[in-house]
């Protein structure tokens, strides 16, 4: 009974496992800053935002993210400024390393999905970003 027990306890850790790369799929696009949860439980909360996050994946799990500002026109303006990355799957996390002229650092994706993309950060806030969908003024 007691080995019953260890093989379902065990089967059931294994089969509950997330498959990190399934993540990788949900997080090029444009992404909208919804809010920040900051390490001492403190939220703020976005409602109104200039800029989004344009960010890029090629096949070799390098990219890029750019800010962007949408416009009434559909388009966007951007400056020349980008932040390169790789992603790493490692020690059971999905680690995103950015690198720019003036710093390099790391996030980890916690959770994405079509609508929803959650990142930790060294300082241990919490950013939740939402799909950015154009206004459609028409």
């Amino acid at each position: 009974m007691k080995r019953l027990t260890i093989i379902l306890l065990m089967s059931t850790i294994l089969s509950c496992s997330k498959n990190l790369e399934v993540n990788i799929d949900y997080i090029a696009g444009y992404w909208e800053i919804e809010s920040v949860v900051f390490p001492d439980g403190q939220k703020r909360s976005y409602t109104y935002n200039e800029t989004i996050d344009f960010i890029g994946i090629n096949d070799s799990l390098t990219g890029f993210r750019k800010k962007l500002k949408p416009n009434l026109s559909g388009k966007f303006t951007t400056s020349k400024d980008v932040e390169t990355f790789k992603i790493v799957v490692e020690n059971d996390s999905l680690n995103v390393y950015y690198t720019t002229p003036f710093a390099t650092w790391k996030e980890t994706i916690l959770h994405a999905d079509s609508t929803n993309l959650k990142v930790i950060n060294a300082n241990k806030n919490v950013y939740l970003y939402k799909r950015y969908f154009p206004v459609n003024l028409e």
